[in-house]
């Protein structure tokens, strides 16, 4: 083994320093900085874009402008054509809905949109049909009960769109609109073409109080919180039996037969079938009462029965 000379611990390699590197000495974020800090390197979500469809509101222009040239062919005198066409309205009504459930094309704007239609076609067309048809020779009379469907219908639409979510969907709050419009107009359809077909000869200034009284039980009966089944829980995309077919069928060849009569008629036992559930639905609840109540007299009589016998 060599030994080396010299002082000991010459022969070792010096140490190097680590070396600082002069900066700002970087300070840690508070809390609140840390959480604004991750707030701002959250992804932000996609904006929504906010479109119109297409489909469903090209059924509801079809009911608005089936709703005006109604209100135009009244002004004409063309009151069978007026009638036919508040019909149409209501069809293609019926359809837009329906269109934006399938295709889930549903929006705000289309529930907005679909609501003004409905108000020009089943509010102001009807009440406009029928004053020019009869209420107008009543006077002052004639244009209160016009107006009073009007407000009627208006009330009718706002109440429903702001109790989507509190009524039951199997009924409705009130008869709707276009069942109201179908009252009113299928009335001057049915009139005019039993006087086309010369099976009468009655005008509507013959038939004034006959439309007044139509059209202020129209009005009121929106506003009323009689139900009104909406027909809603029907499933289209369930099987039916083979019956139900040609029941469909069957109603179809006597609509066909006579539009303005059948019509009519089945508008108008729609319309009195609101009253008529309300009324079982207070007897039946005046039943259940009736029932509590003598079950509880009933239950006080053997507490005194059985007072007496351990007395």
């Amino acid at each position: 083994m060599v030994r080396t000379s010299g002082t000991p611990g010459m022969n070792r390699m010096p140490r190097r320093r680590p070396r600082f590197r002069r900066g700002r000495i970087r300070e840690l974020p508070t809390e609140s900085q840390s959480v604004e800090v991750a707030s701002t390197e959250a992804p932000t979500p996609a904006r929504r874009a906010r479109g119109i469809y297409l489909l469903p509101n090209a059924f509801t222009t079809g009911a608005l402008f089936a709703g005006f040239y109604a209100i135009v062919q009244a002004m004409n005198d063309q009151f069978a054509t007026a009638a036919v066409a508040t019909f149409v309205a209501m069809v293609l009504d019926g359809l837009d809905g329906r269109v934006a459930r399938l295709t889930n094309t549903q929006s705000a704007f289309g529930e907005q949109y679909d609501s003004l239609s409905d108000m020009v076609s089943f509010g102001v067309a009807p009440a406009l049909i029928m004053y020019e048809w009869a209420l107008h020779d009543l006077g002052k009379w004639g244009w209160l009960a016009a107006f009073v469907y009007v407000a009627g219908a208006a009330l009718r639409l706002a109440r429903f769109n702001t109790n989507l979510g509190v009524v039951d969907k199997r009924f409705f709050q009130g008869l709707p609109s276009p069942a109201a419009a179908a009252l009113v107009v299928g009335l001057v359809w049915l009139a005019t073409d039993l006087r086309e077909h010369r099976l009468i000869n009655m005008t509507g200034a013959d038939l004034s109080w006959l439309a007044w009284v139509m059209t202020i039980y129209a009005g009121l009966t929106m506003v009323s919180n009689a139900p009104f089944y909406s027909f809603k829980t029907i499933n289209l995309r369930k099987s039916v039996p083979f019956m139900t077919a040609l029941v469909l069928v069957l109603v179809f060849v006597l609509i066909s037969s006579d539009p303005p009569m059948m019509l009519f008629g089945l508008f108008l036992c729609y319309g009195l079938s609101g009253y008529v559930v309300w009324a079982l639905r207070y007897r039946g609840r005046k039943r259940i009462g009736s029932d509590s109540t003598d079950t509880e007299m009933g239950s006080d009589t053997t507490k005194m029965g059985s007072d007496t016998i351990t007395k």
